[in-house]
């Protein structure tokens, strides 16, 4: 007897399912596609049908009735807050006459941190996932889907599945067995770790650095953060993607996994810098400050996630997107990666074909950078 065939269904957002039943299929070691995370975005009004990422998460059951496969799907209006850049895609599409949105994005809003887009209850569940993607795209008339920031080890689904593969680069810490910072500072050329000692007796003097999880948290915590939030999300992209609301259901839902580091002078916050902490990883989302002090973003955001990582035994830091200056502190470039499905057959090829060469751009780049690390050479 042949196996029933597999149907797919379209959710009205995360928050339709209930924690056990999201995080059954997305597990616990990466916070951002937990139930917890992604329902504050949408209960916030951080995403929703007026921000232009309305929320449609696709779903496999299994034989037991509850979801075995999800997919945090959105349907997108245009391409901000995704950090992969398709911009010039959907120019060339518009002036083909087409119309590029909207399309389907599967992703974590405004988070450029690699992880599981198939959160998989049943691991053999992968492939009709991506075949239920697909036919959301086709049936809805989408011009593309666009997995980005997919972990790794779920390229290769993609790739049986035909999807375009996209490489892009990022800096992340590695921690390699490291008992202290001053162990990570011996590892580095002497240069480098006399640059490294300034800038952090530079950036903190006069001021007390703080670091609040869990219950030390408080409205007022979460007040200083938004002002933060604020200054930085004006100056790089105009207005914030996330509201007031959000972090405090960030802080009411997750405040174990949430790391507050905030830098006070005469016991008031000046600066600080949002963490979540995975299951191996620490990673840095966002920073602010209210008073301009020399090397204080690279101390909050970058020194003292070092320190965090070491005391709490994690494997790396990731300290968000972009960001080359990231090197001379210890951050190594590592490949990021996305997945595109094109259902037209001459915009696909074009796309395949800029694909193609920008990853022959991005190969000869990361082994630029990879020369200017300030890790000591053959030590």
């Amino acid at each position: 007897m042949s196996a029933p065939p597999i149907s797919a269904r379209i959710a009205p957002g995360v928050q339709s399912f209930s924690a056990e039943e999201w995080d059954g299929c997305a597990g616990l070691a990466n916070p951002f596609v937990s139930h917890a995370f992604l329902s504050a975005l949408e209960r916030s009004g951080s995403v929703g049908a007026r921000a232009g990422w309305q929320p449609l998460p696709i779903v496999i059951d299994g034989s037991d009735g509850r979801p075995g496969a999800v997919s945090p799907a959105y349907v997108k209006a245009h391409s901000q807050g995704e950090y992969v850049f398709d911009h010039a895609w959907a120019d060339a599409w518009e002036r083909a006459g087409g119309d590029y949105y909207p399309k389907l994005q599967i992703a974590v809003p405004f988070t450029p941190v690699p992880g599981p887009r198939l959160l998989l209850r049943d691991q053999a569940l992968a492939p009709a996932l991506i075949a239920a993607v697909e036919a959301v795209t086709d049936q809805n008339g989408l011009s593309s889907a666009h997995v980005t920031f997919v972990a790794q080890d779920q390229l290769s689904d993609f790739e049986r599945a035909g999807w375009l593969l996209r490489a892009g680069t990022q800096f992340h810490w590695q921690n390699n067995g490291y008992a202290r910072f001053d162990d990570f500072l011996e590892a580095l050329a002497s240069r480098k770790r006399k640059a490294i000692r300034k800038e952090r007796k530079q950036a903190l003097e006069g001021l007390r650095v703080r670091h609040l999880s869990g219950a030390e948290i408080t409205e007022a915590h979460w007040d200083a953060f938004w002002g933060f939030y604020q200054d930085t999300g004006s100056r790089k992209w105009g207005r914030p993607y996330l509201t007031r609301a959000f972090f405090s259901m960030l802080g009411e839902a997750m405040a174990d996994k949430v790391l507050l580091i905030f830098a006070e002078r005469d016991g008031v916050p000046i600066a600080g810098a949002l963490n979540l902490i995975g299951g191996d990883t620490l990673y840095g989302r966002y920073w602010g400050a209210v008073e301009q002090v020399p090397f204080l973003h690279f101390e909050l955001c970058y020194y003292q996630a070092i320190d965090v990582a070491i005391e709490r035994g994690l494997a790396r830091v990731e300290a968000g997107a972009q960001g080359e200056h990231k090197l001379a502190r210890g951050y190594v470039p590592v490949t990021t990666w996305s997945a595109h499905y094109i259902p037209d057959p001459a915009f696909r090829r074009a796309v395949a074909d800029y694909l193609e060469r920008e990853k022959q751009a991005i190969a000869d780049e990361q082994e630029y950078l990879g020369e200017l690390t300030p890790f000591r050479r053959g030590g």
